[in-house]
């Protein structure tokens, strides 16, 4: 799709927001039609705006006289909503724009089927040309609870959640989920098939938009993934933090890779590195989203993972522990000073560890719950509390102590403000006028504890995501041909990999002399093959000039006539294999990729992956990644290994991917990693064939 110009950003939008009028074509006095849903919808900004139906009958829609045709709506317009047949859509919009229309909202689905392929396009390019936008076809609609903006099905609670949605569905899912946990909408848009107004426009729109705090975004194809990315931190610059839902988890979404790299990796793990790279976070399913929408709306990011777990049932609290930690947060031993401290107000039978078990005295002096979290907050050693069980519900059960159960969750509410740490309460009540207070008070609160850890979880790696530049290091020229594994060697050393010794051979004369050269033992390999081993194309341990000789001849025997190399063979004890491997992401442009290597390297499928280029830091947080990484920082008593030049190896990988256009893939495989350094021992190096230069060829 074409990009949009900058001019036809921000502004343009506004039509979208706050419209001057809006016109319904299609509007229907049928509540089983969706025409009746957005005449309804757009009623209640009829004191905000004029409104106008069309109907092609003239039919009364709800007290008010509809027009058979555009043409019949009196003065210009300024949103057009299409709700009519795939087949009489061009002629609204012809008509529309013939009375200034600045806006259309494509309801209507299966332009291309009731015309012909590509009417879509065309249509939206006609809008585009005669200054107008639109959004869809093929969406739910739109929303925005400050301009009192309806124009989709359903109903919509408002709150501080926007909504972005590709599927016009999912997205009134959240919309639903939102308003049953107490959270509501600020604006919704579904942006449908994106022919025109595309996911990443809408998104840009609520950075200025006060009512919205935390953003939710459901997108199938991001269509410009490094424009997204910029996008998303401008909103977390904004201080609105974005929750991303997508697809691509299963194996028909990998992309297909001639190396190692493209297998090794999934789609999402594309994902999860752009929103790395943009300070967001992706969730799996639409409830995990609104989970940590709650847990981002008031309360502070959490400084570190340790969580302090209050619960006023020992099992409870046992199972908050639990799955805490299967979260990844720490609950960790109380210091001996915060221990005192609870035993002074809590029974003789408590448990004062953690978790911390109020053995009943919450019970019995209600203001227990509030003194515990206050402790627990104090402590430097805390960086937030989790609160489970009962509290909550104390006025919903017993009304004649509702007034203290609210002063105490003012209390709370009050710590977690001045300690800046965040408190998260998992209640057995679902909506009493605590927890609704607490909510309001910035606390999150949830039905279920696993709610409650993946929302806290979520907000400790926000606050280690603040997001990073992606720079273009430049275009490099290279003029020699990228074909066999000596072209890669030449290529990656000019970046600075280090490799061993080698030289090319093509008969045993020249692999004999060759030997003279270089250090024993030898590994000879088939320059023209990618996967070596797989294919009998390399021979490890060669002692001497004989042995390369004879191996040179029943490897030639074998494969044929061709280019072979013969090189040095790395032989210091103590190494770790890794794979260092670089591609074309089509949405996300380059990537890079880091794991535990050698023949196996997909069997273990140990990688961490980055959007490229990548700096020292972003590499060392990848190796902490991988399950393998205590056998860089020596396992058992061993050496460490040269972590550094390791890394220098990524970074230079990540910036050749970006500096050459026409390179398609790198990989590195193995890369042996030693106490003394690094030396990499195979690599293969694609060129895209739809994108080679002349200096490629």
């Amino acid at each position: 799709m074409t990009e949009p110009r900058d001019e036809q950003r921000g502004d343009a939008l506004t039509v979208f927001r706050d419209p001057a009028s809006v016109t319904v074509v299609g509007a229907s006095a049928d509540p089983a039609k969706w025409g009746h849903w957005l005449a309804r919808g757009a009623l209640k900004g009829a004191h905000r705006r004029a409104v106008h139906f069309v109907n092609a009958r003239g039919a009364v829609i709800e007290g008010r006289q509809s027009v058979p045709s555009v043409r019949d709506v009196p003065g210009e317009l300024d949103l057009v909503v299409l709700c009519v047949p795939a087949a009489g859509v061009p002629q609204v919009v012809r008509e529309a724009l013939d009375k200034g229309a600045r806006g259309f909202l494509g309801i209507t689905a299966g332009l291309d089927r009731a015309l012909h392929p590509g009417a879509e396009r065309e249509l939206a390019r006609e809008i585009r040309r005669r200054g107008a936008r639109i959004v869809g076809p093929n969406c739910l609609g739109i929303y925005d609870a400050a301009t009192d903006l309806q124009l989709a099905w359903g109903e919509f609670t408002p709150g501080p959640l926007g909504i972005v949605s590709q599927s016009g569905q999912l997205g009134s899912e959240l919309a639903n989920l939102a308003a049953e946990s107490g959270l509501g909408v600020s604006r919704f848009v579904s942006v449908g098939n994106q022919v025109d107004v595309t996911a990443e426009e809408a998104l840009a729109d609520l950075a200025e938009h006060e009512q919205t705090r935390v953003v939710a975004l459901y997108v199938e194809s991001f269509i410009d993934g490094r424009r997204m990315i910029r996008t998303l931190r401008r909103l977390r610059d904004a201080g609105k933090h974005t929750i991303v839902l997508t697809v691509g988890a299963s194996e028909a979404s990998r992309a297909a890779a001639r190396s190692h790299t493209g297998a090794m990796t999934s789609a999402l793990d594309v994902v999860d590195a752009a929103c790395r790279a943009a300070g967001a976070i992706r969730v799996d399913t639409p409830a995990r989203l609104v989970a940590v929408a709650q847990a981002l709306l008031g309360a502070p990011l959490p400084r570190g993972g340790r969580v302090a777990v209050v619960g006023d049932s020992g099992g409870q609290g046992a199972v908050a522990a639990d799955v805490m930690a299967a979260h990844g947060l720490r609950v960790e031993p109380l210091p001996e000073a915060a221990r005192e401290k609870l035993a002074a107000v809590l029974p003789p039978d408590a448990g004062l560890g953690n978790p911390v078990d109020l053995a009943g005295g919450g019970e019995q002096d209600m203001t227990t719950y509030a003194t515990v979290v206050e402790t627990l907050l104090a402590d430097p050693g805390t960086d937030a509390v989790t609160l489970t069980g009962y509290f909550g519900s104390y006025g919903e059960h017993t009304p004649s102590i509702a007034g203290r159960e609210l002063d105490v969750a003012r209390r709370i509410a009050t710590a977690a403000k001045r300690h800046g740490k965040p408190v998260v309460l998992h209640s057995m009540s679902r909506a009493s006028e605590t927890v609704a207070l607490l909510r309001r008070l910035g606390v999150p609160t949830y039905h279920t504890i696993e709610s409650a850890a993946a929302g806290l979880a979520a907000a400790r790696r926000l606050a280690e995501l603040p997001g990073r530049e992606l720079p273009h290091p430049g275009t490099r020229r290279w003029p020699h041909p990228l074909d066999g594994y000596l072209a890669a060697r030449r290529l990656l050393q000019s970046a600075g990999v280090p490799f061993p010794g080698a030289e090319p051979v093509t008969t045993v004369a020249e692999v004999a002399a060759a030997a003279r050269r270089l250090r024993p033992p030898y590994v000879l390999k088939a320059d023209w093959i990618a996967h070596k081993t797989e294919a009998g194309g390399v021979r490890l341990g060669l002692a001497d000039a004989d042995a390369a000789c004879r191996a040179f001849e029943e490897m030639s025997a074998a494969l044929g006539p061709g280019r072979y190399v013969l090189e040095e063979m790395d032989t210091r004890a103590g190494t770790i294999e890794m794979i260092i491997g670089a591609r074309r992401d089509p949405t996300f442009g380059p990537v890079v990729m880091v794991g535990a290597g050698g023949v196996l390297a997909e069997l273990y499928r140990d990688t961490a992956l980055e959007l490229a280029p990548v700096d020292p830091p972003t590499v060392a947080g990848m190796l902490r990644r991988l399950r393998s990484h205590a056998l860089l920082t020596g396992w058992r008593g061993g050496p460490p290994a040269d972590v550094d030049g390791l890394i220098r190896a990524v970074v230079a990988i990540s910036t050749l991917i970006c500096e050459l256009p026409a390179c398609g893939e790198i990989e590195v495989n193995p890369v042996r990693v030693g106490p003394d350094g690094v030396l990499a021992v195979d690599a293969l190096v694609t060129v895209l064939a739809d994108q080679t230069t002349e200096e490629d060829r």
